[in-house]
């Protein structure tokens, strides 16, 4: 094997490592470490969830013999932060072991970090590799980056359609129930995806008319923060979305801020914006000031089709059932920029990626 080869090898097991913290880490980055010696794996962690020791520090915590490490060589999927935080500066523990050489996967862009873990490296006389499974390593921590890079959290459509193009049946009257389109096994996935990102988003109509939790419940894992645009402070608290099992924001016009408000519970809170005047804008500038680097957004159409049409999203996450309603509320239409998809039981998941966004 090539030296290249060599490292990609042991960048992938980093990557695989960080990825077991997904949904946990937030808003530190997701982040796994391997420290190799004499070609031969002796430690390995990551970042498990924030406040806890960071990468580097699990992988050196679980070599046996610490003498080795200073003819070792450790490898990080993200530049070892050098600031002060819940937890000491990784760059300078390394650095104070005499670890000779560390491979990299990508530069950390936050502002607090970039580059500046590489200099305390690079000073201390550590061979420092940048670059290896750098793409893989920015797609693993893609909320991280678009929330550091963009100043906005990162951006996933979600919605189910019947094989005729519909998302829901007309319905009578709004004590109808909503037609079920995919499967349990889809219904357990996206409550684990709901698991992975910090927050989930509905509008008033999907509340009202399906009367949602939006919760995480058939998921051994974190609920998101729920947040939900009542316009016009219309909604009961009495609907689920309002209940004690997670959080929830409201995100309502500002020309009601100097209505009186609502008797609200400890757990809502309520957030005043233009709605007439660019309010995606505005709407994700209160979620990137709350430290919100994901949000999952599961509807309804009116929801869906206007960050469509306004271009803000990163990634669509579609269910085709095999059923047809013949008439009813149309699902959104999306370009298909990047297409996967993968089969559920009956249902046809689709993945697409919007890269108009990715290549700004």
């Amino acid at each position: 094997m090539t030296n290249r080869t060599v490292h990609e090898k042991y960048m992938q097991r980093c990557l695989e490592l960080a990825s077991l913290g997904l949904g946990n880490t937030a808003p530190n980055p997701m982040v796994g470490s391997v420290i190799v010696c004499d070609n031969k794996i002796i430690g390995e962690g990551y970042h498990k969830k924030n406040g806890e020791a960071h990468a580097e520090v699990d992988a050196i915590n679980s070599v046996k013999d610490r003498s080795l490490l200073k003819k070792s060589t450790i490898y990080v999927s993200l530049e070892p932060c050098s600031h002060f935080g819940k937890t000491p500066p990784c760059a300078i523990l390394i650095a104070e072991l005499g670890i000779p050489n560390v491979i990299i996967g990508t530069i950390d862009t936050a502002a607090h970090v970039s580059g500046k873990g590489l200099k305390i490296l690079r000073d201390a006389g550590c061979n420092v590799t940048i670059g290896v499974l750098e793409n893989e390593a920015r797609e693993l921590n893609k909320r991280f980056f678009t929330f550091h890079e963009k100043k906005r959290p990162y951006i996933i459509l979600k919605w189910a359609e019947t094989n005729d193009g519909f998302i829901d049946k007309k319905r009578e009257n709004d004590t109808q129930k909503p037609a079920w389109i995919t499967n349990e096994l889809s219904k357990k996935l996206v409550h684990k995806w709901r698991s992975e990102e910090q927050a989930i988003l509905v509008g008033t109509n999907t509340v009202i008319a399906d009367d949602p939790e939006l919760t995480a419940r058939c998921w051994d894992g974190n609920s998101p923060l729920r947040v939900v645009l009542d316009r016009n402070l219309k909604l009961s608290t009495d609907q689920k979305v309002f209940n004690d099992k997670s959080e929830t924001l409201i995100i309502a016009d500002s020309y009601n801020k100097d209505r009186e408000v609502r008797s609200l519970k400890s757990n809502i809170g309520i957030e005043y914006v233009d709605y007439s005047n660019d309010f995606h804008t505005q709407l994700l500038n209160v979620l990137y000031k709350r430290n919100i680097q994901s949000v999952i957004v599961e509807g309804g159409e009116k929801v869906l089709n206007s960050f469509i049409k306004n271009n803000y999203w990163d990634e669509a996450r579609i269910f085709y059932g095999r059923m047809n309603f013949n008439a009813g509320v149309k699902a959104p239409v999306i370009d298909a920029k990047d297409l996967k998809f993968e089969m559920l039981g009956g249902v046809k998941l689709t993945f697409i990626k919007n890269f108009d966004v990715f290549n700004q």
